[in-house]
């Protein structure tokens, strides 16, 4: 990743207010959620239009991942030689055609090829926006970090609700998808305006990659394990609810709108909590309501116990990027840009691990997979010196 793309933390531009960033900077967090929760809500549809098997939809997940994996040259040449703002705008006019595509896909090969290139705009976007938030944060003075990934969460559950409203007029997928592509367009077409313009640095000798190192290190694993979560509760659980206990296509997507609820709530009120209570009890406790909640609601079964546990999920892990991106901010940039790698890896990479599992065993098996992510948090947070 970069490890200096950014100049001295730029002032808003001439008629610009920081008010007006921020709200900007928010629209691109729920763009992201929105396209995630847009494609992950569908996952049962189109596993039904291309016919595809457990397993190959666990492939058609780790396209992505691969997709985030082979992204880090292209987004390091991009911020470091355009700027996070222009990171913002490629990736955010691409990744709605990347969506029309992937509803268009004739065949698996090509929807492959789709989550492929949707791993790679989506991280693009996912470090460019972050450093946008941190940039921010740092010329308002003011912590919004956590209300941004508020923002993201409330995309998720944008998405959710909207595609189970789809569902009562349409199955077809790509009208779902293509009402999803223009309301992307016309975000990112009003927010990028007003995001802050820096100016990219070439340094002479300067690295460009950086692997993550002691406290970026801890960090870094942290955020893995958090993406890993909120990844495969987001791809996984309209699935859960569907094939594991048997929901209706229109409660089936519920399953993202209860995690993404709580997941809201929390982050919208997270700053102050973490200004209250400091972040490594907010991710002990976050670890272990999350993971021993999603635990208890697999080994109970049933609609009831799946939304509920679904809901712990959400409430435990909203602390988790906020706080360890913004630890990670306080490192410098070289540690952010690996941190945010990092959560991306774990993004990507973690729901077609869960695949695979549920192929070789169950999809309960599978999501287990995600409660031991969440108690792993809280395991991982002591080791990191916390600020």
């Amino acid at each position: 990743m970069t490890t200096s793309t950014l100049s001295a933390m730029p002032s808003p531009a001439s008629g610009h207010s920081i008010r007006r960033t921020q709200l900007a900077v928010a629209t691109l967090f729920l763009v992201l959620g929105f396209n995630f929760g847009t494609w992950a809500s569908r996952i049962p549809a189109l596993k039904v239009q291309l016919g595809l098997s457990t397993a190959e939809v666990g492939f058609l997940l780790l396209a992505s991942g691969l997709g985030a994996v082979f992204s880090f040259p292209v987004t390091a040449t991009i911020l470091h030689r355009l700027g996070s703002k222009a990171a913002c705008l490629i990736s955010g006019a691409l990744l709605p055609v990347v969506l029309i595509g992937l509803a268009l896909a004739p065949n698996y090969p090509v929807a492959l090829l789709m989550m492929l290139l949707e791993g790679v705009l989506a991280s693009l976007l996912n470090v460019g926006m972050n450093a946008q938030g941190v940039q921010a944060e740092t010329v308002g003075k003011q912590a919004i970090m956590s209300r941004l990934h508020a923002v993201f969460s409330l995309g998720g559950l944008a998405a959710a609700l909207f595609a189970s409203g789809m569902t009562f007029f349409t199955d077809v997928i790509w009208v779902h998808f293509l009402l999803a592509a223009l309301i992307l367009w016309l975000s990112v077409a009003v927010s990028i305006p007003y995001l802050l313009a820096e100016k990219p640095q070439a340094q002479a000798g300067g690295k460009r990659f950086a692997l993550p190192a002691g406290v970026a290190l801890w960090l870094g694993l942290l955020a893995l394990c958090g993406t890993v979560v909120e990844g495969s509760m987001s791809d996984w659980s309209a699935l859960y609810l569907k094939d594991a206990v048997m929901a209706s296509a229109q409660i089936a997507p519920l399953g993202i709108a209860f995690f993404s609820i709580t997941m809201f709530i929390a982050r919208w009120f997270g700053d102050a909590w973490r200004m209250r209570f400091g972040a490594p009890k907010m991710l002990l406790w976050g670890g272990l309501l999350a993971g021993v909640g999603l635990s208890a609601a697999l080994v109970l079964g049933g609609l009831i116990p799946a939304l509920v546990g679904f809901a712990l999920v959400g409430l435990g892990m909203a602390a988790v990027s906020p706080c360890v991106y913004t630890q990670a901010a306080k490192q410098g940039a070289v540690a952010l840009a690996a941190v945010t790698t990092m959560g991306s890896i774990g993004a990507l990479m973690g729901p077609p691990m869960i695949g695979f599992v549920a192929h070789e065993t169950s999809l309960s098996w599978g999501m287990g997979l995600v409660a031991l992510a969440a108690l792993m948090i809280a395991a991982l947070t002591p080791r990191v010196k916390w600020d």
